[in-house]
């Protein structure tokens, strides 16, 4: 069946809108696939084995095993990518007043990528959406029984980034072929190697949890505020995790205006050093576990442009236990799942606004550009 036209399509897909394009390149590269493009620039063999050092990786299948969600039956791939708080080491300035409860995705997508690989939905789950998280095995090896009522991101707190995957695999009936994490502080340093990022706040942030303070302007801002601000949460919209997701959404913006006229691969140093930075960041399944392997997957990728990556939310309600959580809407999400497994884009019918129901959008422009309008 070949793609809609543009009269037919979703208003979820990247062609209903233009608006939305220049913010969806970027979306899901801050968080990891950006590496992908960026490590098939490196070609010395010295580089290319200090480069495969930097890289960790971790069995998914192995600690799974094979009771797993079937495979799809076409050739796309479902990709978990994940930002983590790991509140450990260097990680651990970044935290608040919960910096020592301990390791958390504080993002979650899931990144479907056609059969043709010639185009991409990514799916963002809030992170403090209710589930039922299976039963996992803990860092020293005990047992964490199932639970019926878990926070998104506990699933990562009780046994990292392989009962992250065994907990999406559960609740989307989607087998994850691959794993990318990145950490905050890779995150922190992949941005101060671009020389930072400039944005535009229409109004005053001031959050004492993330550390960010910036009055009204325009601000070039390093690596340490630009983690700060894409984990405000309080001090933006209506204060949930929907509204974090579309102040993310918007700080990708200004990340990709600027990076798609920087010239990276005119510029071996600094292609290099980012390389070097991103992969010390990242975290993979071990199937994606070298510079091979993720250049290949980048290769894969790189017909996929603006135009053709969709990007929703996870359709939520408030939690009817407890009004600072979510919960999937099930009809809709449902939906969503089965979109991705038959390989087609969601749905209109699934899509909901990423800012939830309360809506307020955020305080953050592109440098010359007019406030996204809704």
């Amino acid at each position: 069946m070949g793609p809609p036209s543009d009269g037919e399509r979703p208003a979820g897909h990247p062609r209903a809108g233009g608006r939305a394009r220049r913010r969806r390149l970027l979306r899901f590269a801050v968080l990891g696939l950006v590496l992908l493009v960026v490590v098939t620039g490196v070609g010395a063999t010295a580089l290319y084995v200090k480069l495969e050092r930097n890289i960790s990786q971790i069995d998914i299948d192995g600690a799974l095993g094979p009771d797993r969600p079937e495979d799809a039956p076409h050739d796309s791939l479902d990709i978990l990518v994940l930002g983590s708080d790991s509140r450990a080491g260097a990680n651990g300035a970044y935290g608040g007043e919960d910096a020592q409860e301990g390791a958390r995705a504080d993002t979650a997508m899931i990144v479907h990528v056609n059969e043709g690989h010639d185009a991409a939905t990514v799916v963002s789950i809030p992170r403090d959406t209710m589930v039922e998280r299976p039963a996992c095995e803990r860092a020293d090896g005990s047992k964490a029984p199932a639970r019926e009522r878990s926070m998104f991101n506990e699933a990562y707190t009780v046994g990292g980034p392989v009962c992250s995957v065994k907990t999406v695999e559960e609740m989307t009936g989607l087998r994850m072929d691959h794993f990318i994490e990145i950490d905050f502080h890779g995150f922190a340093d992949m941005i101060d190697t671009l020389g930072g990022v400039e944005v535009t706040t229409t109004q005053a942030i001031d959050d004492k949890d993330s550390h960010l303070d910036l009055p009204a302007g325009t601000h070039t801002l390093d690596g340490e505020q630009s983690l700060a601000l894409v984990r405000t949460r309080k001090a933006v919209g209506d204060g949930s995790d929907l509204s974090r997701i579309e102040l993310q959404q918007q700080f990708v913006r200004a990340l990709a205006d600027q990076v798609s006229g920087m010239g990276l691969m005119t510029n071996p140093k600094r292609l290099w050093d980012l390389a070097d930075v991103a992969t010390s960041a990242v975290t993979t399944d071990s199937s994606l576990g070298s510079v091979r392997d993720l250049a290949g997957l980048g290769r894969g990728m790189r017909d996929i442009g603006p135009d053709d990556l969709q990007m929703v939310t996870l359709p939520v309600t408030r939690d009817a236990a407890d009004p600072n959580r979510v919960a999937p809407v099930e009809d809709r999400s449902r939906q969503v799942w089965h979109a991705l497994r038959e390989d087609r884009p969601v749905p209109r019918s699934a899509t909901v606004d990423s800012r939830g129901e309360d809506g307020g959008g955020t305080p953050v422009a592109i440098p010359g550009r007019a406030p996204r309008e809704e």
